[in-house]
């Protein structure tokens, strides 16, 4: 080959400061093996500044932020990998200010990586910049490795010339690979329709996909065997870089056409289809006992719940903490409950949970891969305003036992939570979205494409309300009038174990929405005699799953969990716990059994010191409301005692005992794609 021209040299430079390695001690074993293309990696220093590798265009940027791609005037391809697996991030470490289009010049800065939440998710840093078309365009790569700043100089690429022995010039090896096959296959496949049809019947068959999505480099596959897929025979495939195995997904390397060849293994599934917007999942073995699938049933249902929740934990926060605002406006008379500002300001905070089964059956519905716009129409049934007079109505009431039925559909007793039927709730519209999960496919099969937009939706929306007004609402109903029983018979037996068994307790009433079956008991006791044992009781546990959230907000060093432990903490003070139980507590178990450690000695306290309460407004920011309307007594100082005490065991047993960083190490966001669904992926 002769010597090369300056137009055939293109300059690299360091995308990050730190140290260059060679691409060989990159901790990826596809990369390190350039099985991608050729290339180097930096280990960054503490600046997590990103800036360009080269003058280029931008070709491709991650959706994650993980990854951004770049084209030179001479053709040569560059990919720059943040991270090792940082596509399991959801882009929560990468701020990035470039979009697909945009000139840059090396040295540009691009935006930053966030690197302490790369470590503390468990990531490398590790910065890997490949040249994807090495094997077309590059002749040769020298390195300059050891210590460097961003943006300075760090390798040459050396390309080919229109005499070196090249493949045609824009093809990839993926296409090359593929277009062997034209004319050899008998079902008359070419190019990366062959190259997916082979990768599906190595894995086992269509019918052994769970689900698939894709990364920059790779197809990842959750098998529902992976014994079925032929790991060699995978791997040898024309177009298949390499197989790897990990956190339950069967990955195939594919290389830079990864997105033409997961577009054509989409294509040849059944119901094809690929969204951003399916479930978590995490693939656990099959139980092989009784109380394992009783163990199993349990921690997918919690799953599904602090899925369905993590969206709007923030907005629950923030409302929580302007109904406190609310609260103390009204109780230090800023404004009175009859006045219209005072009306303004509790639609802000309270509108956010009224309508909390709409906005909930959206996100279940994106957690187990139903139709999310039907599933929050079936949630706006539930809190409709006639639906909820309804509830309040005494008329036509007839009493079974101990369920009340306040409306009939079609004639059949319909029993509605009083007062505000399930405005508030979210586990009906859960279980709604799980009907919907499995209603949706059947409809998909046997309606005509021509008339599903319109009568799937349509019977879809009747069946799953219709079951959850005449069963599945009435059943939480049922459960829920027990407890209030049980809770009552407590209370009547003995004020201090009833502070220590609801102290202990109630927040597990507040995960299933059963909540609700105690308002009732408080506003009895608030009409007469004008104070209630149960709310100072109730309270506690408020400030309990606080201390818990403020334990790990202290205490963690992943800064997206700290983001979210703040407001967590305010708004259980505040008096709500739902940012701190499903965004935190919940979803670290250790952390929600230390919280309400708290909440049981504070409940204690509570009742021991006949702490009494005369309003609803509970946690620390309700403390007016202990104080008695006929002068200053014990409860006031009780409620301090209580809540100072309830927030120590829970703060104290949380740091300590509650959790591990590696608790948080540990935590996958793995986007699960849920086949069927045909909303487009973001590439």
């Amino acid at each position: 080959m002769s010597e090369p021209d300056q137009d055939h040299v293109v300059p690299v430079s360091a995308p990050m400061a730190g140290t260059v390695i060679d691409l060989s001690d990159v901790p990826d074993p596809v990369f390190s093996s350039k099985a991608v293309g050729d290339g180097l990696g930096i280990e960054p220093a503490d600046d997590g500044a990103i800036v360009s590798p080269l003058d280029a265009t931008v070709t491709m940027v991650a959706g994650t932020g993980h990854a951004i791609g770049f084209k030179s005037e001479s053709g040569l391809e560059v990919l720059l990998h943040l991270g090792v697996d940082t596509v399991e991030l959801e882009g929560a470490p990468f701020d990035l200010s470039v979009k697909v289009g945009d000139t840059v010049k090396a040295g540009q800065p691009l935006g930053t990586m966030d690197l302490e939440a790369v470590r503390a998710a468990g990531k490398a840093t590790t910065a890997i910049v490949v040249l994807t078309n090495t094997m077309t365009h590059l002749a040769d790569l020298t390195v300059t490795t050891g210590r460097t700043e961003a943006g300075t100089a760090i390798a040459t690429a050396t390309l080919k010339g229109e005499d070196d022995d090249a493949a045609p010039t824009g093809a990839s090896s993926t296409e090359v690979d593929a277009g062997a096959t034209d004319g050899a296959r008998t079902d008359g496949l070419t190019g990366f329709d062959a190259t997916a049809a082979d990768i599906i019947t190595g894995i086992g068959g269509s019918d052994n996909v769970r689900s698939v999505l894709h990364c920059i480099t790779r197809v990842r596959f959750y098998l529902k065997d992976e014994s079925l897929a032929d790991d060699e025979a995978v791997a040898d495939l024309d177009g298949v870089i390499d197989v790897v195995k990990s956190g339950g997904q069967y990955q195939v390397v594919i290389g830079p056409d990864v997105v033409d060849v997961y577009d054509a293994v989409v294509a040849q599934l059944p119901n094809a289809g690929a969204g951003d917007q399916a479930a978590d999942v995490e693939v656990v073995e099959r139980p092989t006992t009784l109380w394992g699938w009783v163990k199993l049933g349990f921690s997918s249902l919690i799953g599904v719940i602090t899925g369905s929740m993590i969206p709007v934990v923030g907005m629950l926060a923030a409302s929580g903490i302007l109904k406190g605002l609310l609260a103390l406006l009204v109780q230090f008379k800023v404004v009175t409950e009859a006045s219209n500002t005072f009306h303004f300001i509790d639609a802000m905070s309270s509108s956010m949970f009224f309508f909390l089964p709409i906005i909930v059956g959206f996100t279940a519905a994106k957690r187990l891969g139903a139709d999310p716009i039907v599933v929050a129409i079936i949630g706006g049934v539930l809190c409709y305003p006639s639906v909820v007079d309804m509830s309040k109505n005494a008329d036509d009431v007839i009493t079974v036992g101990r369920t009340v039925f306040n409306a009939d559909f079609f004639g059949i007793p319909v029993s509605l939570p009083a007062g505000n039927a399930y405005a508030y709730s979210i586990f009906p519209i859960i279980v709604g979205a799980w009907l919907a999960s499995k209603i949706e496919p059947w409809l998909k099969k046997m309606l005509p494409a021509v008339i599903r937009p319109i009568f799937g939706p349509l019977i879809e929306i009747f069946v799953v309300s219709a079951l959850i007004l005449l069963v599945f609402g009435p059943v939480v109903m049922l459960v829920s009038g027990g407890i209030a029983t049980v809770i009552n018979a407590v209370l009547g037996f003995n004020y201090t174990l009833a502070g220590l068994l609801i102290g202990g307790f109630y927040q597990c009433l507040v995960i299933f929405g059963l909540h609700w079956a105690v308002i009732p008991i408080i506003s009895s006791e608030l009409a007469n005699p004008g104070y209630s044992h149960l709310n100072a009781i109730v309270s506690a546990t408020m400030i309990a799953q606080g201390g818990g959230a403020l334990a790990v907000w202290l205490k963690v060093r992943d800064a997206r969990i700290k983001r979210m432990a703040a407001p967590a903490t305010i708004s259980a003070f505040c008096g709500v716990t739902e940012p701190a139980m499903y965004g935190l507590n919940l979803k670290y178990g250790r952390i929600f059994i230390t919280a309400s450690i708290g909440g049981a000695v504070g409940g204690l306290l509570t009742g021991l010191l006949n702490v009494n309460m005369w309003g609803f407004t509970g946690g620390f920011v309700g403390f007016p409301s202990f104080v008695n309307p006929k002068g200053m007594d014990a409860s006031f100082t009780g409620f301090w005692i209580a809540g100072v005490a309830a927030l120590l065991v829970s703060f104290l047993c949380t740091y300590f005992f509650g959790f591990k960083q590696a608790d948080f190490d540990k935590e996958r966001t793995v986007k699960k794609v849920r086949l069927g669904n045909r909303e487009p992926v973001a590439k």
